[in-house]
């Protein structure tokens, strides 16, 4: 194709109706014709990136193959399309004004008064065109967070707006996702609020070219027709998205509507092929056939909001659905561990989630260590490493005060702590490892076999590694370094013999799990767990 297109994902009257699934719903529609489709997201709030947000304002923080630390949709976008995101595919208002604010200091403006229109509304149109100017993709879209309405996004919309035109026709077009609430006292959908959301984005300058209805009740063809005449739209682009079991049924609920047939007919852009959903509905079958259910610990201190661990959450969706079980994630909060002790007992694996900061550090420990003790399979993600080597440093090797030099500086045995390059780095978004880095593993390893290969590559995002000091002491207790960066000698996963199954590993693999091919150590970790849980039958 000569020229990329571009679609727009706006939303209205609520947020978190789901523009990220959307999005990657119709991509995934929309590469199984046989197009190649990106998707970037616009997040309105003025951080740089996500990295310094607490996990309860936002959710999980995403890393990118390239170190971008990105919104949690990012993940959906690949989990959906088997495609890796990079660094242009999530701008924020804190990247464009620091862009701008850079060039103005540079003096690139020759002068001239510095205006949100049109230099942030250019910044913006230069950040949405560039995934689109190598042609590597034939249609990019991008997803607008917030709510139409809000004044964070008004930039944006403008931005929006000035590129449809400057596009011309067929060159791009605006999905607006809306809510259609039912009223039980009335007994009936109510197109008020979408209609007055249209409304406010037409008076921004945008007429939205398809509708996505968000319902828990199947809209009518009269709901349609009056959404369609006082919204301004053909009726086929009213398209219902009513509330699914799963993310994943939203693709099919998505090509049932004909939300892909209609976005290429508005785009001029030919059907190509059938859509072929034949893996992912094997996927899906799998999923949803599956007759055995096995409780993992998800031991965090961040999950009381599901969002936290959204990609760790979604890969024992992809390991346990290719395993053939159904995996119950059991919620245990890490600051209050004694609590759930029982909980513990009935568990067929633990995972100790990443993490920064002190609080509930002791609680990880005593879940290794439980797990360690009574060969529950354990899984220990970053900070859940740290966690297995400081408690094994503490027990095993009976240096009682083994610890992190996060946690206590003055620690004697500091077996985790910051690297020596980054200690004097001020600014925390500036102080991580982050993106993908190399790893040797052990020849005969777990992890060489669960891989089945020694060199393999992994997404990284923390600041404290193992102590290099210690690692020969834990080697010869037991504790095997099994793989390790070849350039800077870091220790990157840890591995015990005799146990059914404990892995620590110091990057994040649920970063790269995917519908398609779902990460190598989450499906051994379910397949450990599903042979302890028919051992205890």
């Amino acid at each position: 194709m000569a020229e990329t297109k571009y679609i727009f994902v706006t939303g209205g009257v609520s947020s978190s109706l789901g523009k990220g699934i959307i999005a990657a719903s119709l991509a995934k529609l929309l590469q199984s014709r046989g197009y190649t489709c990106t998707i970037q997201k616009l997040d309105p709030y003025i951080n740089v990136d996500p990295g310094t947000l607490n996990p309860y304002e936002h959710g999980e923080c995403f890393v990118t193959e390239d170190g971008a630390e990105t919104d949690l949709d990012l993940g959906h976008y690949e989990r959906f399309l088997n495609v890796n995101t990079s660094q242009a595919n999530n701008v924020t208002t804190g990247k464009i004004y620091q862009s701008v604010i850079e060039k103005e200091r540079r003096g690139e403006f020759l002068g001239k008064t510095v205006q949100v229109v049109p230099h942030i509304t250019n910044e913006i149109k230069n950040r949405i065109k560039i995934l689109g100017q190598d042609h590597q993709y034939d249609i990019v879209i991008t997803e607008i967070g917030g709510t139409v309405g809000d004044i964070e996004s008004l930039p944006y919309i403008e931005a929006v707006r000035q590129l449809k035109w400057e596009l011309g026709d067929y060159n791009a077009l605006v999905i607006h996702l809306t809510l259609i609430p039912y009223l039980s006292a009335a007994g009936e959908l109510k197109t008020k609020p979408t209609q007055h959301s249209v409304k406010t984005l037409m008076e921004s300058g945008i007429s939205p070219e398809i509708l996505v209805c968000r319902t828990e009740h199947h809209i009518t063809e009269d709901i349609r027709r009056k959404l369609a005449l006082f919204c301004n739209v053909k009726q086929e682009a009213v398209i219902e998205s009513i509330d699914a079991a799963t993310i994943y049924d939203v693709p099919n609920l998505m090509m049932a509507e004909g939300l892909d047939q209609i976005t290429l007919k508005k785009l001029n852009l030919p059907l190509k092929q059938d859509t072929d959903l034949k893996q992912w509905n094997g996927f899906l079958n799998k999923l949803k056939q599956a007759k055995t259910e096995l409780n993992i610990g998800l031991v965090g201190k961040y999950v009381e909001l599901q969002d936290s661990y959204k990609s760790i959450l979604e890969s024992f969706i992809h390991a346990g659905a290719y395993n053939d079980v159904k995996v119950n994630v059991v919620s245990i909060h890490s600051e209050f561990i004694e609590d759930e002790l029982d909980t513990i007992k009935s568990l067929d694996g633990i995972l100790v989630a990443p993490g920064f900061g002190e609080r509930g550090i002791e609680g990880k420990i005593e879940a290794v260590k439980y797990a360690r003790e009574h060969h529950i399979p354990f899984f220990g993600i970053c900070l859940g490493l740290q966690m297995a080597v400081i408690e094994y440093s503490r027990n095993v090797l009976d240096l009682k005060d083994a610890n992190s030099t996060e946690m206590n500086p003055n620690t004697k045995h500091p077996v985790i702590a910051i690297m020596d390059d980054q200690k004097a780095v001020e600014d925390y978004g500036g102080t991580m490892r982050l993106g993908a880095w190399d790893c040797e593993l052990q020849k005969g390893s777990k992890l060489a076999e669960i891989y089945g290969k020694t060199s393999i590559s992994e997404r990284h995002r923390h600041r404290y590694e193992v102590n290099n000091f210690y690692v020969k002491s834990l080697e010869e207790h037991g504790l095997i370094c099994s793989g390790k960066n070849p350039k800077t000698g870091l220790i990157e996963t840890v591995e015990l013999k005799n146990h059914p199954f404990f892995v620590g590993v110091q990057f994040h693999p649920e970063y790269k799990s995917t519908v398609s091919n779902p990460h190598p150590i989450f499906l051994a970790f379910i397949k450990a767990a599903k042979e302890f849980n028919t051992q205890k039958r």
